[in-house]
């Protein structure tokens, strides 16, 4: 394998993973956003608050956004697997 094949690799690689992580921390940032927002508005400052509707979020968004993340996974690694036999040479 050469220096440039190993940098394209994990340049791409990198990129799969923010591509993948985006969604899930964007949308963990816009609820926890909004209920700090909530939480100073009403003065309550229970802990627990903040985690219950990020959870739900976090898994709604899991749900909805599964199988795009499995499609792309699958087919980064499909990608890797397939030029191998070109990284051995």
């Amino acid at each position: 394998m050469h220096e440039l094949q190993a940098m394209d690799l994990a340049r791409h690689s990198i990129l799969i993973a923010m591509q993948l992580s985006m969604p899930i921390l964007l949308l963990s940032l816009v609820v926890g956003v909004i209920v700090s927002l909530f939480q100073a508005v009403t003065q309550i400052q229970e802990q627990t608050l903040t985690f219950v509707p990020k959870i739900i979020v976090l898994v709604v968004a899991l749900v909805v956004l599964g199988p795009w993340m499995l499609h792309t996974i699958v087919g980064f690694a499909s990608g890797l697997f397939a030029s191998l036999p070109h990284v051995i040479q």
